[in-house]
């Protein structure tokens, strides 16, 4: 059996990609999500370590999307983003959900981080998948 490794080029691309759609999407949907989550918006406080935790997940989670991808065989853009797809309805979605429920939060922050993590791992899988 042939030992493969993942490309890691792909993974940090995948990473950058994720982390520039979460700014996007968030910048976008920041105001209901500040309400949903119960943050004041003169308490919220952007500090670096919040971007470089954000950011250095996000490059452990497609190096682990690069590993489920590759052992799933599908090493295509619609590989990854099967892949990605199924990673989020299994663990993120799921994880999210007991979560918000566990902490009282209604379904609307659900649903808006619910939102953005499909949105990484459709993104990440894709770029993982069409780099391979």
């Amino acid at each position: 059996m042939e030992a493969v490794s993942p490309n890691y080029v792909a993974i940090v691309v995948a990473a950058v990609a994720a982390f520039a759609f979460g700014a996007v999407y968030y910048g976008t949907l920041g105001k209901p999500w500040m309400k949903a989550a119960r943050i004041k918006p003169e308490e919220a406080k952007m500090s670096p370590v919040l971007f470089i935790t954000s950011f250095a997940s996000e490059l452990v989670m497609g190096w682990v999307l690069a590993g489920v991808i590759m052992h799933a065989g599908g090493m295509t853009v619609t590989g990854g983003i099967v892949s990605g797809f199924l990673v989020w309805l299994g663990f993120i979605a799921t994880t999210l959900t007991v979560n918000h429920r566990y902490q009282s939060f209604g379904w609307d922050l659900t649903v808006i981080d619910g939102g953005h993590w499909l949105g990484v791992a459709l993104i990440m899988g894709a770029i993982i998948g069409w780099w391979g």
